[in-house]
């Protein structure tokens, strides 16, 4: 399971020209779900979200945690995260999940980040979506469970 996580002061997504979910600032996290990912690395991936220390303390050091700071998330749906660009001019994605498994973990990780506290908006899983942001920083991270 992969997670791409954007500090944001904003961010919305619009599906078939309507917002389908906005948040202020936080997180905004491209999903993507690989075959074999497991509900313990969704579970163990939705806490190291919450946890992880990318938002600036009084001193301007990134010290802070989404959950100390109160911060949103936009949680969307993106299985080219799973692409194998190693070779050739053409992304395979073989190593993506089957879109059933893939849905359910997207949603069991999204259900997680509520239970941890979060609030929580999505995309919508499978649409074509229109995803805006403004970066914060610019601070982008890759986490893997």
């Amino acid at each position: 399971m992969i997670a791409l996580l954007q500090r944001v002061k904003n961010s919305h997504v619009d599906v078939a020209g309507e917002c389908v979910g906005k948040i202020g600032a936080g997180l905004m996290i491209l999903l993507g779900v690989e075959k074999g990912d497991t509900d313990a690395q969704c579970d163990k991936l939705a806490k190291r979200v919450t946890d992880y220390r990318i938002f600036e303390d009084a001193e301007g050091k990134m010290n802070l945690s989404l959950l100390q700071t109160g911060g949103e998330i936009l949680v969307v749906s993106q299985f080219t995260l799973a692409a194998d660009t190693r070779k050739g001019l053409r992304p395979s994605f073989s190593s993506a999940a089957h879109p059933i498994e893939g849905e359910r973990l997207y949603l069991r990780f999204v259900e997680r980040l509520r239970n941890l506290g979060v609030t929580v908006a999505t995309g919508e899983f499978g649409a074509d979506m229109q995803v805006s942001l403004q970066n914060d920083g610019p601070v982008t991270f890759q986490l893997q469970a």
